[in-house]
C-alpha cells in the first residue's frame, strides 16, 4: 500500500515560482527529487532556509562522518523511517560500519571521542538541556565550542526534517513511477 502524503509532492511543474530555482539546484546532480524536498516546496521560504542551513552545516568545521552520525540518530530518535534509511545509506558512503550505524541509531559509538558527543547531543534532544558534566565530557573528548555548536544546529536541522516528514506523512521514496503517481494523485 502506498502512503499519501498530507502535503502535495511537488515537482518543477508544480511547486510555486520561487522554489523552482532550489528544486533545479538539487536536481542538477541527476537522480530523483526527494519526496522531503518536493514536500518542502510548497513554501519557498521554508525550502530555501532548510537548503541554506544544509549547506552551512556541510561546510563547517565536522567532518562527513560525524554529521551521518548526528543525522541518523536523530532520525532514529524521531522514528523517521525516511531518515534513517537515508541517513544510513550515507553514513555507509561516508565509511561507517553496520555495526557503527546500529550503535549510532541509539546514540552510541565504538569511537570514544564520537560517543561523547552523542551522549551529550541525546541528552541535549531529550532533555533539553545537557548536563554540565556531558558537555565537559564533549570537551575533554576534544570536541572545540565551535563543533558542539554545530553538532546543536545539526540536531536541529534534522529535527526539523523529521517534523515535516512525520508531520506531512511524507511516502518513502521510490521508484519514479510511484513518485509520479504520488504527484498526480
Amino acid at each position: 500500500m502506498t502512503t499519501m502524503s498530507r502535503f502535495q509532492i511537488h515537482d518543477e511543474l508544480t511547486a510555486p515560482e520561487r522554489s523552482v530555482p532550489v528544486l533545479r539546484g538539487a536536481l542538477s546532480g541527476g537522480g530523483q527529487l526527494p519526496n522531503f524536498l518536493g514536500v518542502l516546496a510548497g513554501s519557498p521560504a521554508a525550502l530555501r532556509a532548510y537548503a541554506r542551513f544544509r549547506s552551512e552545516l556541510r561546510h563547517g568545521s565536522l567532518g562527513l562522518a560525524t554529521l551521518e552520525r548526528i543525522s541518523l540518530a536523530v532520525a532514529a530518535h524521531h522514528g523517521s523511517e525516511q531518515g534513517v534509511i537515508s541517513h544510513s545509506r550515507a553514513a555507509r558512503a561516508a565509511g561507517l560500519g553496520i555495526d557503527e550505524i546500529g550503535l549510532v541509531r541509539h546514540f552510541s559509538s565504538a569511537d570514544p571521542r564520537e560517543a561523547a558527543l552523542l551522549r551529550y547531543l541525546h541528552a541535549l534532544l531529550t532533555d533539553g538541556r545537557p548536563p554540565a558534566h556531558l558537555h565537559e565530557e564533549a570537551h575533554e573528548a576534544g570536541w572545540t565550542d565551535e563543533q558542539l555548536l554545530e553538532a546543536i544546529a545539526t540536531v536541529s536541522l534534522e529535527s526539523f526534517v523529521a517534523m515535516v516528514s512525520l508531520a506531512g506523512d511524507i511516502p518513502l521514496d521510490g521508484s519514479p513511477e510511484e513518485s509520479r503517481l504520488l504527484r498526480a494523485a
